[in-house]
């Protein structure tokens, strides 16, 4: 009998290796592995409103309707949509769409989801402002919801497309602790959570009963890779198999490399610089000899002579080497609301020197300029680019630049005179109107990121207009109007340039590049 034990033993242990190496093998053939810039601040689908957390959440979770690569409107869990008139949205759901428990999705969950998602205690980013025009869902039976709005909401299915909906019976009571251990993670993606812990990858497996395109790898581990020369050298060595945000000079390393292929994209991303218009004082603006001056941004002249001074075309060929597109508008060409005529301000250097003297300051001033040094590309090398050519202008500039969360706190907290920034609006030019040039106004939450805090009650009242028009002709036609008040007679901020989204893989994948940044698994595909 011991003899027996014995040789079965053996004969199992000789297999196990073959089995090992062979499953082994097999895994690794469909898992993908992407190194990011950075991983998720929560798992919490309603936590942060923020484009990396979003990009995470699309794959456990669904919105109603999705945005696609060119961030069109999509059917996602409502398989349908429609005004019933200019307070009343009603919404289909797709009867397919189910949990990750195999539940389906109910008009119950969409009204719990949009309940919750605006009320996340701790939220540093809410999605309040997605839900806060709705004042009441209804379910008509159980796949069919009627959303009312305290006023007309054009763009209310474009919010609805950036908030997840949760399950009721899994979310109901649920933290975001929940969410970020893994207990609350049902969603009905097309994928479903493994794990996750701040600082580590991301990992992730495929839904088998997703009930839209199955994705095309079984496996994803999302790693953090937060230093651009780390994901490179990862991509290189085959640690990982595609990173996000190429720096320059890396990207056209890898387009001539035929064991990579690379993906781009122009992006609805604005670079550019608030001014802030409000006090009296500014904290970093100083007359040449130290002096407290009277702040010179309130001037729309200066405002204008320092955007002249800027040469765009310079920074987009030569800091970013490509990886920029110069900008006159608060969006890309072919966005909604953008205007044909609002070209880049041209560099003109006297011009801006004539604008200054004009306003009083003939011999300048001293002005600090701020930004990140690790939240957008090559965006130190930009901030000292600007300072440069202002000082040509004859301002007597210095820089300052700080980590992305310390730079972050710093300019919500307004210790910043001049700051190079970044924004991607809901897709419709009102969505930079509405959050960057409206006052500051908590009531109606509009001018929520409006760091310069410039208000003009003209401006105010026909972005208002603009955000309660249905009819979508109008709406683009004041969207214009306050586009082209705001940048061109008032310089209420200064457009810099628009970015360029970069992916980078190994030979035999293809990625399709998105305009919203976003590095979605869904995204990647095994090349023909």
């Amino acid at each position: 009998m011991s003899r027996l034990r014995t040789g079965l033993f053996a004969a199992a242990l000789a297999a196990f290796p073959l089995l090992t190496v062979s499953t082994i093998s097999a895994q690794a053939q469909d898992t993908l592995r992407i190194g990011m810039e950075s991983g998720p601040t929560s798992l919490d689908p309603h936590y942060a409103s923020i484009i990396t957390n979003i990009a995470f959440s699309r794959h456990v979770f669904q919105p109603l309707m999705e945005q696609d690569a060119r961030q069109v409107l999509r059917p996602a869990i409502a398989k349908a949509w429609r005004a019933v008139d200019d307070l009343t949205w009603e919404i289909a759901l797709d009867p397919a769409a189910r949990f990750h428990d195999g539940t389906p999705v109910t008009a119950e969950d969409v009204a719990f989801t949009l309940s919750r998602a605006g009320d996340v205690p701790n939220s540093p980013s809410s999605f309040r402002v997605y839900t806060r025009p709705i004042s009441a869902v209804e379910a008509v039976d159980a796949a069919t919801v009627r959303i009312r709005t305290s006023a007309p909401t054009p763009l209310l299915p474009n919010y609805l497309s950036l908030v997840m909906i949760v399950s009721k019976k899994h979310g109901e009571g649920a933290t975001t602790n929940d969410y970020n251990s893994g207990k609350a993670m049902i969603g009905t993606g097309p994928y479903r959570h493994v794990s996750w812990q701040p600082g580590s990858p991301v990992v992730m497996e495929r839904n088998p009963d997703f009930h839209g395109k199955a994705p095309a790898f079984a496996r994803v581990e999302f790693r953090p890779l937060a230093n651009a020369g780390s994901r490179v050298a990862a991509l290189n060595a085959g640690d990982v198999d595609l990173i996000e945000i190429v720096p320059p000079d890396q990207y056209a390393k890898f387009q001539k490399n035929e064991q990579f292929s690379v993906a781009e994209s122009p992006s609805n991303r604005l670079l550019f610089l608030t001014l802030h218009s409000d006090r009296e004082n500014s904290p970093h603006i100083r007359g040449r000899d130290g002096s407290v001056i009277p702040n010179p941004l309130r001037d729309a002249r200066v405002r204008k002579a320092l955007s002249m001074a800027i040469n765009r075309e310079a920074i987009t060929t030569r800091t970013l080497q490509g990886q920029g597109k110069p900008a006159g508008d608060l969006g890309p060409e072919g966005y909604f609301g953008a205007s044909p005529d609002m070209v880049p301000e041209p560099f003109n250097l006297e011009g801006a020197r004539k604008l200054l003297a004009e306003a009083g300051y003939t011999n300048g001033f001293s002005v600090q300029l701020n930004g990140p040094n690790d939240r957008f590309v090559n965006d130190e090398q930009v901030v000292q680019a600007i300072a440069q050519m202002w000082t040509r202008a004859g301002l007597q500039t210095t820089v300052e630049t700080r980590p992305r969360g310390v730079w972050l706190s710093e300019a919500a907290q307004l210790k910043y005179s001049v700051n190079f920034a970044g924004f991607s609006p809901n897709p419709e030019v009102l969505g930079m109107l509405e959050t960057q040039i409206h006052t500051w106004d908590t009531k109606l939450g509009l001018g929520t990121a409006n760091r310069g805090r410039f208000s003009n009650p003209e401006i105010d009242a026909i972005i208002q207009r603009a955000r309660q028009t249905m009819d979508n002709a109008e709406r683009e036609k004041l969207t214009q109007q306050a586009t082209r008040m705001a940048i061109r007679d008032q310089t209420a901020l200064i457009p810099l340039y628009f970015a360029v989204n970069t992916w980078a893989m190994k030979k035999g994948l293809s990625y399709e590049a998105r305009t919203d940044e976003m590095t979605l698994a869904t995204s990647v595909s095994r090349a023909p």
